[in-house]
């Protein structure tokens, strides 16, 4: 099996516990936080959006996306991602351009180092790492939000 297969199966499990996730949620859970918590569940839908498509860019070189991370940019909620609908297209696009990047892949691809300014100089599998814990530590931020924000 390649490593490319290996790491999309442990990108479709992590994202998983986020997925699971968006078919409960209604439209007027979007602007729920939690209290003494700066961001909305509709922040952190855009956000792990907005991480995925630039993790593609800055980390693998796909430069034919074209990203703007108003949640990384502004680095606080707006109050603007109310529009579930959008979201869930907006993460369906996130999706699939990682699963597109993980098949262009070899397997000796994934031991080229890499260097960015959030984490320095790791290989690729390293790196993918990163956003696998990047989506699941927002999930289980997500759930709290829909379980008790208001």
């Amino acid at each position: 099996m390649k490593i490319s297969d290996v790491l999309k199966k442990a990108y479709h499990e992590a994202r998983m516990r986020f997925t699971n996730q968006l078919s409960l949620i209604k439209k007027g859970d979007l602007t729920k936080t939690i209290e003494g918590t700066p961001n909305s569940a509709g922040f952190l839908i855009r956000h792990i959006g907005d991480v995925e498509l630039l993790f593609a860019k800055n980390v693998f070189g796909a430069k034919d996306i074209h990203v703007h991370a108003q949640t990384v940019i502004d680095r606080k909620d707006s109050g603007s991602w109310t529009n579930l609908e959008e979201l869930v297209s907006y993460l369906m696009t996130s999706e699939q351009t990682i699963l597109k990047i993980i098949d262009e892949q070899s397997d000796s691809d994934w031991e080229t180092n890499i260097t960015t300014n959030e984490f320095g100089t790791k290989t690729k599998a390293e790196a993918f790492g990163r956003i696998i814990s990047h989506t699941a530590y927002h999930a289980g931020q997500l759930a709290m939000i829909l379980k008790y924000g208001k």
